[in-house]
Parts: structure tokens; sequence; C-alpha cells
């Protein structure tokens, strides 16, 4: 079994993720309980655009992610260019920051060289229970063990975390991995993507 050992804090484990898709029936079951999910029960739950989706299962739970990585031109916030980790839910599936390194790792094995803006995530403090440190709230605890910072906030007031270059993991292809992803959507079939998604919403 192939293995990931990328931080020495962090136990040698094995492969946690499965490559996923968009539809995936698994991992659309643990996405319809995530907070920003918009349509429960839709067939797709992925942002428009490129993605990887990824599922796990254990004896104690289960989990999802998707990193999205949408064209710059697309994006609003200012960190226009970088993955995103667009949604993660661990259903006590296993320790939730060896789930995101290799997580991350998977993302670098399928898309290859990270972005120069490295990958970002979004908390919305209003729907994220934080932890007490220090007889404050804190949000973002796990993330930062990872090695993201709190890099401010969006203008609809989540909070942004980015994992810079130098935090990046050497790739670890999840299950089901065949070979690095170079058959990226066109602009054409992005915006084809999004004004059919700002229909939906419309709708």
């Amino acid at each position: 079994m192939a293995t990931s050992c990328w931080r020495s804090a962090v136990r040698c484990i094995g492969v946690i993720w499965t490559l996923a898709n968009r539809v995936d029936p698994f991992a659309r079951d643990i996405a319809d309980r995530h907070y920003n999910r918009q349509s429960i029960g839709a067939a797709n739950f992925a942002p428009p655009g490129r993605c990887l989706v990824l599922k796990a299962s254990s004896p104690t739970g289960k989990a999802f992610w998707i990193t999205s990585w949408p064209y710059a031109r697309f994006v609003k916030h200012r960190w226009a260019g970088a993955w995103v980790c667009s949604a993660f839910r661990n259903e006590t599936c296993g320790v939730a920051t060896e789930m995101i390194e290799q997580a991350i790792a998977a993302t670098v094995a399928y898309y290859g060289q990270p972005p120069l803006q490295g990958l970002v995530t979004f908390l919305d403090t209003k729907k994220v229970k934080p932890i007490m440190r220090r007889g404050r709230k804190h949000w973002g605890y796990t993330w930062e063990k990872v090695g993201f910072r709190h890099v401010g906030w969006t203008g609809s007031g989540l909070m942004a975390f980015q994992l810079p270059l130098e935090g990046f993991p050497p790739p670890q292809e999840p299950a089901g991995f065949g070979a690095p992803h170079n058959d990226f959507r066109t602009e054409q079939h992005l915006a084809a993507d999004v004004a059919e998604f700002e229909w939906m919403i419309a709708a």
C-alpha cells in the first residue's frame, strides 16, 4: 500500500482518499449535509468548472473533499488563480489534519505544480463552530495546524485561509488515480457552466 509521510510530526498512514467525481452518489450524500450545499439532492454537488472530488470511508465514518480551480477571470475574491478547497466534510472518518494534508497532496498529484497563489479555503463563522483558545473564540485552528494562514476576509464576510507554496506536500496519488489531469475544460465550457449555474439559482 502506498503511504503518505508528509510532515515528521504526522504518523505514516495509508492512502485515505479515493478519486470520485462531481456526481458521485457516495460523495453527494455527504455533500448534502455540508453547510454550503446550495441544492440538496441535486446530482451535481461541485462548483462549475475544474474540480477534484475525493471521497473516503473508514470503520468509523466517511468524508468528502473538493478542490476547485476556477479561472481567474470568473473569481471575485482577491485570491484569483488559487486552488480552492470549496468543501470538506469529515464525519468521524479520520484525523482531520491528516485528511487535509493528504487531500492537498492528492491535488498536487492531480493538477501538478500549485499556482503561485497557493490554496485557499473560506470559513463561515456563522455556521462553523470555533474552539476556545485563551478564553477567546478561534476559527480555523485545524487548518492552521496544517500550515494555512488567516489572510483576510471576503466581501461576503467569510474568513480566508491560505496555504503558501512552501507549505505544499509532495504529490500523493489517491486510490483510483490514473494519470495527472491534463484534460482541463476550456474557458468556453466554463462560461457555459457558469451561465447554467446562475440560471438554476435564478430559477
